[in-house]
Order: structure tokens, then sequence, then C-alpha cells
């Protein structure tokens, strides 16, 4: 069973930056695509960004791309995520994920394991 849990959220300012952080237990984290998921009230949950095996291997959200950054250090089992420019439109709980896959999974059905979500909240 892998534990995950997240941390880094918090309230900021249109403009401002924060890293998010998801920290797995268990000793095969290297093994594990990792991806990142957002929900906002009343709307489903939405694929932000993910990372395979390789640190080369990452995909993000149209809505993403150029402000944030995944990135994942297999020695403190942590994916990271990056989030520049920060807008009132990313507001939402940011939840971490994890399944046994070389490649990036974009879809949230397919991933195996979850984190309880940390809240990021922009204002404008």
């Amino acid at each position: 069973q892998v534990q995950l849990v997240e941390s880094g959220g918090g309230l900021v300012q249109a403009g401002d930056s924060l890293r998010l952080a998801c920290t797995a237990s268990g000793p095969t984290f290297s093994t594990f695509a990792l991806g990142w998921f957002r929900q906002a009230p009343g709307k489903e949950r939405a694929f932000v960004a993910g990372i395979g095996w390789s640190e080369s291997t990452t995909s993000y959200a149209d809505f993403v791309k150029g402000r944030f950054a995944i990135s994942r250090d297999n020695a403190k089992n942590t994916v990271y995520l990056q989030m520049n420019s920060l807008e009132p439109s990313d507001t939402a709980k940011y939840f971490c994920a994890a399944v046994r896959s070389l490649g990036v999974i974009t879809v949230p059905q397919e991933y195996d394991y979850w984190g309880q979500g940390t809240q990021v909240t922009v204002s404008s």
C-alpha cells in the first residue's frame, strides 16, 4: 500500500508562486508515474501535470503550460508542483496520485493511489 501526503498549499495573491510537495511511503517510488490533479467546488477532478519514470517525461494541461512545472526526487520519495503566475482560476484542492507505470498517465481513473489533497486559494 502506498500512502501519499501533500503539502504546500495556502492562500496567495494573483501573480504569486507556490510549490506543492507530495511525499510517498514505500520503497518503490521510482517505479511509479505520478500526477497532480485539481478539483474546484462543483467541478470534476482535472489533470494538471504528470511525470513518468524519467524526469524528462512530463505532460501538462493546456491551462498551466508555461506556468507550472512538475518534478520528482526519487531519493526523497517526493513529487513537486511548482506553480508560478497563479491566477484566481487556479483556486482548487490539489491532489497527487500514483500508479505503477513507465509513462505519464493523464486519466484520473487509471491512478491507484491518491493523497488527501491540499487547498490552494488565489485571491485577485
